[in-house]
């Protein structure tokens, strides 16, 4: 019965995560659950976020608590068909329980890291994963590989998913020449060349979303799809109080009011970003990397990138996925655009808040239509 008894997992969300807690059962026991649905709400020592379903079934058994510390690969419920014998299921949450009592959890592997050197420079990496139709993860202004975790781990069951350290950005080099479009796309390319990717589905959020957009049509043949998840370039409107107040931020306490604009639920602006954030901030080279990237984001009170005329030449299958709550960049810029899927409950970092609807629109271009 192992085949069809399926574990669901604490998963490993991060490289330094080596535990979570559920802190509410979404699904409860009995349910009929479908790949993608919700599970649990799993807080970690640096984030929280919502537990997909990598399975379809019924959720049979709960065996974590609510509040329970559990390691890294834990199995925390059981997933299985309705015909399996409650007896299985029974032996399947006791071998389990003991497990998560005795410590004696198999450790999950997490991504794959290291650097290339790309023109001089280094750009670091994350992969996890394997097989055809590889993905390449893109951050926005700011950020870093890490924030597409909760996208990362589910589009990494059956392809090789790569996140990566825009120049300036996480532990990549933090030389970003004149900040332009072109530079950083020249960095994406270079990152594809050095990894061996012949070609790859680009995923882009917010300045991100603009790399790749560049990086598509430099070199087109290198790429088989774009998702641009509320990308800069497209209209005018952008958040310009953010962008400044984000460089400037020196402390804790002047960079945390900013961070709440990032996400329709401000209580995801935690201390713990906040205080990583500034970690960040303060190694050298990264203020004049931010300066540098913001002189090109901004003219004056408007976007100073447009990269709408690239994306209508642009010959690859292409879409665009919007919070409805943005406060950085206006989900109005989009105007009519068909390929634009607007997700409810989500700001800026939709990748991040519902990050499943992310997953989903990568999904409709990286498997092929039927």
């Amino acid at each position: 019965m192992d085949d069809v008894i399926r574990k669901v997992v604490m998963p490993k969300w991060g490289l330094s995560m080596t535990s979570g807690k559920v802190t509410e059962w979404v699904a409860e026991e009995g349910a009929e659950v479908a790949d993608g649905d919700d599970l649990a709400e799993i807080d970690t020592d640096k984030i929280a976020g919502a537990l997909e379903s990598a399975d379809e079934g019924v959720l049979r058994r709960i065996i974590a608590r609510v509040g329970e510390d559990v390691p890294v690969g834990g199995t925390i419920a059981l997933i299985a068909p309705a015909e399996v014998p409650e007896s299985d299921i029974d032996e399947a949450a006791r071998t389990a329980r003991e497990e998560l009592d005795s410590g004696a959890v198999e450790e999950v592997a997490g991504p794959v890291t290291g650097t290339f050197d790309v023109d001089g420079g280094s750009i670091a990496y994350a992969t996890l994963g394997e097989g055809s139709e590889p993905v390449v993860l893109v951050h926005g202004y700011g950020g870093d590989k890490n924030s597409w975790l909760f996208v990362q781990e589910p589009l990494s069951r059956d392809r090789a998913v790569h996140a990566i350290d825009l120049p300036g950005h996480g532990e990549s080099g933090k030389d970003v020449g004149d900040g332009s479009l072109a530079v950083l796309a020249r960095a994406v390319l270079g990152f594809l060349e050095a990894a061996g990717i012949e070609k790859a589905h680009l995923v882009g959020h917010s300045l991100g979303g603009a790399v790749i957009t560049a990086a598509a049509a430099t070199e087109p043949e290198r790429v088989a799809s774009l998702t641009l998840v509320a990308p800069a370039g497209i209209g005018t409107g952008i958040n310009a109080d953010y962008l400044r107040g984000f460089a400037a931020a020196t402390s804790r306490r002047e960079l945390k009011p900013h961070l709440g604009a990032l996400f329709a639920d401000p209580a995801l602006a935690t201390r713990q970003l906040a205080d990583d954030l500034m970690k960040y901030k303060r190694i050298d080279g990264v203020d004049k990397a931010l300066n540098s990237l913001l002189a090109n984001l901004l003219d004056g009170e408007r976007q100073g990138i447009d990269i709408t005329a690239t994306l209508s030449e642009v010959e690859v299958p292409v879409g665009i996925v919007w919070g409805s709550q943005d406060a950085i960049i206006p989900p109005a810029n989009v105007g009519d655009r068909p390929d634009v899927t607007v997700v409810e409950d989500a700001g800026h970092m939709v990748h991040m808040e519902q990050p499943g609807a992310v997953v989903a629109a990568i999904g409709l271009l990286v498997t092929p239509r039927r």
